[in-house]
């Protein structure tokens, strides 16, 4: 077992059994599997409690007093998952590790995913104790193993991490810094092609806190991320591992709070995964991977284990969870500073805003009006030149197209394009021809009039808009409708829904910085509402959620986390319901990470049977100039695929081309 730095905290959730006898629990493990049948719930209960260590003392004793193999007769009396895990444990970390290498490698196919987890994110020590491992396992060089077995940049990575030799020096020189981003850069986004030479050399060498300053000096200087580069420069599971090991370089728990959360999510279970990973952390950080998970899934590791596998194998992981942090005085108080130092990460990680439409170079209105015009002229309708058109001009130049077809033919060009296209296709380049405010305020017409109310697109447009934008819709709407959205939204929505919406269209948050001393108040007002008092605890929230500006909100949530250790949002979601709750945890959402919101937005909109081409329409529209960039990569980051690739395989026709040509690309 990796002991923690002399004066660290250890993290692991498995500790050394007080009173351990390796003769007593060796006998308890061979009475448990003598006879017909095994009492697994025996054998789970000692191994599960027992450390590496202990356990290796309990092999020998075993073998001592009965002349055979622990791990043999395990596997005899243990099959499928349960086995796996229960066997895995009885290894020394080293030869785990080894012996998941070597089932990655062997056979037809390779898993790339496992040698990316467990190359990417071991320590120089570990690495050195799994090469000698290896060999003395299989005699067979690992190295060599691993090189006839992958190929490319890939494999040259896989190498450089083999060899444990990355820098450990926490002095760190800024002119290396600084060279190094300026090497990264070079060797990416300024060059024509990639020179991965330099990205294998710098990621794969240098010491963790000097990549961290890399990381955030690269953002700097560049206005991205560094994984931003590595997808855009890297391909396939290069690419991977790239983003793998900076994930690791930046926080180790939060790359395996990840791994495990995807292991579990979706149909299915990822076994292999979920295993080797409870497995290997148990005694090395599952309290950091625990807390990380609870703060950024909104459910404890325990309770997702608990419903995502069953019978022994359950009471396994249960066992090497540790605990439910969903539990009432389960949640220790180290989440508050794992929370808290997350929202700094990302507050560092906080990117300028970009859009995938921008004005078109050698713009020329005239010229784009008559090709409208012939686009539409005579039988059938040319969709292609018209969908090339709108969306590959910014709308302030699809305006001046408006303008200028009514000044060549004497007709409106909106009018037009009602008559010559239709459904989706429609929806969105009307969208597009429509100035921002004038297209927002529409939607909330539409979400307001007939039968029934579109709650959600009203929560969405109203909580996500800067007070310049809300202002602007509140003039288009009173221009296009002759009533104020107030008026509208007042007699269309009831009770708190109706305060909080138009509370918000009033275009009124403050626009300040953060005020220490003030969120300190407003997390405490919020976090010390009675459980039950449902009237006052919604008003609280909504005179802070509703008024406070964004950089004040982010330190709120950090405050609140301290005082309860409890994310905002899981808070609202357990104490509220309805469209309170939803207009609540879109306000939070899109103060903590506006594109992640939208991401999540356009994911639901085409996951499962049927998609809702409002919803995404709405967001592609509204999003392709300010921020649509953004959101495809948080896209992609959550979801493990591109944006690109959902619309592709949820749409079609012209709404499929138009659609990808405002995502504009695909990561």
């Amino acid at each position: 077992m990796a002991k923690p730095a002399q004066g660290a905290k250890y993290r692991g959730s498995i500790h050394d059994f007080p009173g351990f006898d390796p003769n007593q629990d060796a006998e308890a493990l061979y009475t448990a599997m003598k006879g017909f049948g095994s009492d697994k719930e025996a054998i789970l209960d000692i191994i599960t409690s027992r450390s590496n260590r202990q356990r290796q003392e309990i092999c020998q004793s075993y073998k001592s007093l009965y002349g055979k193999d622990l791990i043999a007769d395990l596997k005899y009396e243990l099959t499928g998952k349960f086995e796996r895990l229960i066997v895995g444990l009885m290894r020394p970390p080293a030869y785990c590790d080894a012996k998941e290498i070597k089932d990655a490698i062997s056979g037809i196919g390779t898993d790339e995913k496992c040698l990316i987890e467990i190359l990417a994110s071991r320590t120089n020590e570990q690495m050195h104790q799994l090469v000698a491992a290896y060999k003395d396992a299989y005699e067979r060089d690992l190295e060599a193993d691993i090189i006839g077995d992958t190929s490319g940049h890939f494999q040259k990575m896989l190498v450089v991490l083999l060899q444990g030799t990355r820098e450990e020096d926490d002095v760190v020189s800024e002119d290396l810094v600084q060279q190094d981003v300026q090497d990264l850069y070079e060797a990416g986004e300024l060059k024509w092609g990639t020179d991965e030479a330099q990205f294998i050399y710098i990621l794969g060498n240098r010491s963790k806190q000097h990549l961290r300053l890399v990381f955030d000096e690269y953002l700097k200087t560049t206005g991205k991320p560094i994984e931003a580069s590595i997808r855009g420069e890297l391909s396939g599971d290069f690419e991977k591992l790239m983003l793998a090991v900076v994930k690791c370089i930046r926080s180790t728990p939060e790359y395996f709070a990840e791994r495990l959360f995807k292991a579990m999510k979706g149909l299915g279970t990822r076994d292999n995964t979920l295993i080797r990973i409870m497995v290997s952390r148990s005694e090395l950080d599952m309290l950091d991977i625990r807390e990380i998970f609870r703060t950024k899934y909104e459910k404890s590791l325990y309770s997702m284990i608990k419903n995502d596998t069953s019978g022994e194998y359950k009471k396994s992981l249960l066992k090497l969870c540790g605990g439910d942090d969903d539990a009432a005085g389960q949640f220790f108080p180290e989440a508050a500073q794992v929370a808290y130092q997350m929202w700094e990460l990302s507050a560092v990680a906080r990117v300028e805003l970009k859009g995938t439409v921008r004005p078109a170079n050698d713009f020329n209105p005239d010229a784009d009006a008559k090709a409208l015009r012939k686009a539409m002229k005579g039988l059938g309708t040319d969709e292609d030149t018209i969908i090339d058109i709108i969306t590959h001009r910014s709308n302030a130049q699809r305006q001046q197209i408006r303008q200028t077809f009514k000044s060549h033919f004497g007709r409106d060009l909106m009018s037009d394009l009602k008559s010559e296209i239709s459904g989706d296709l429609a929806r969105l380049i009307l969208g597009l021809m429509m100035p921002p405010a004038h297209y927002d305020a529409k939607q909330l017409k539409k979400a307001m009039e007939g039968a029934g109310t579109d709650e959600k697109a009203l929560i969405e447009i109203l909580a996500t808009r800067t007070n310049a934008e809300i202002r602007a819709i509140n003039e288009a709407y009173k221009e296009d409708y002759h009533k104020s959205l107030e008026d509208a939204l007042s007699s269309d929505t009831s009770g708190h829904f109706r305060r909080i919406l138009i509370s918000l269209a009033t275009g009124n948050r403050e626009e300040g910085g953060e005020n220490l001393d003030q969120a300190r108040e407003d997390a405490q007002e919020i976090a010390d509402t009675p459980s039950g008092d449902k009237t006052s605890l919604e008003t609280r929230f909504m005179t802070i959620l509703c008024t406070r500006s964004y950089p004040h909100l982010r330190r709120v949530f950090q405050e609140f986390i301290k005082m309860t250790n409890y994310d905002v949002e899981h808070t609202i979601k357990k104490e509220m319901s309805g469209d309170v709750r939803d207009a609540f945890v879109a306000i939070v959402q899109s103060v903590k990470n506006k594109p992640l919101f939208f991401a999540d937005k356009l994911y639901k909109s085409m996951k499962g049977a049927g998609t809702d081409e409002k919803t995404l329409t709405r967001i592609m529209v509204s999003r392709s100039e300010i921020d649509l960039l953004n959101i495809r990569r948080e896209f992609i980051e959550k979801y493990d695929k591109s944006l690109h690739q959902a619309i592709e395989g949820d749409t079609s026709g012209d709404f499929l081309k138009a659609l990808l040509a405002l995502c504009g690309g695909e990561d």
